[in-house]
């Protein structure tokens, strides 16, 4: 190739990578942060100290037409192994449609208890913090390697892991409304591929992902109103 021609491609080259700098630092922000509220982004929510030093932090929120209570029990019967995740079934309930009503036998949760966030049961949820009709804080650590959960207590831990929260918080909002506010916590191994995984990925797929269950929350509770 010619010096004309690779100072061409280096100019188109250069001019990309500016491009996706520039998208990322205006559209990620949007991403991170979809429908909560300035004061929403910065206030601590239960739960926010399991992972102190988070390299990662997202805050969405949404206002549900219902009351906390009337909300809680289509969180609380959350799960794989349950009332599936209100989302992309096919992506991250194994095809199986989520739960479209309240079922009695999956209103029992309580601290400790494992979720299965895969069909597969290879990896799942613990309940991390359980305060009924107001927050439910849910936490996975994934050993990247297998693909598995494991104890995030245990010695030595994984060479290459992720170790995130998912929380739930709901507040009683003018007309007998809720808001939700969900705050995604995170920490991970090691920190250089793990965070373009972040920025390319994962974050783009929360986005994806939680606000299809904004959108299917919204529509179950307003067919119970």
């Amino acid at each position: 190739m010619s010096r004309n021609g690779l100072k061409i491609g280096g100019t188109f080259l250069s001019a990309g990578t500016c491009a996706l700098a520039g998208c990322a630092l205006l559209v990620r922000p949007r991403l991170l942060t979809w429908g909560a509220t300035p004061e929403e982004v910065a206030r601590t929510y239960p739960g926010d100290h399991l992972i102190a030093e988070a390299h990662s932090s997202s805050t969405m929120a949404t206002t549900l037409p219902a009351p906390p209570e009337e909300v809680w029990p289509w969180l609380v019967q959350m799960g794989c192994d349950r009332g599936g995740w209100y989302s992309w079934d096919r992506l991250d309930n194994g095809g199986r449609p989520s739960a479209r009503r309240v079922v009695p036998d999956w209103q029992s949760l309580e601290e400790g208890q494992r979720l299965s966030a895969v069909s597969s049961g290879r990896a799942w949820f613990t309940v991390a913090v359980h305060e009924p009709n107001r927050t439910l804080v849910l936490r996975s650590d994934v050993d990247l390697r297998s693909g598995r959960s494991f104890d995030i207590r245990a010695e030595p831990l994984p060479r290459a892991y992720v170790d995130s929260l998912w929380g739930f918080h709901l507040e009683p909002a003018p007309g007998g409304r809720t808001r939700l506010v969900v705050r995604g916590r995170g920490r991970s191994r090691p920190r250089p591929l793990t965070r373009a995984a972040d920025v390319l990925f994962w974050e783009p797929a929360h986005f994806i992902m939680q606000t299809r269950q904004f959108h299917n929350l919204r529509e179950r509770v307003t067919a119970r109103v």
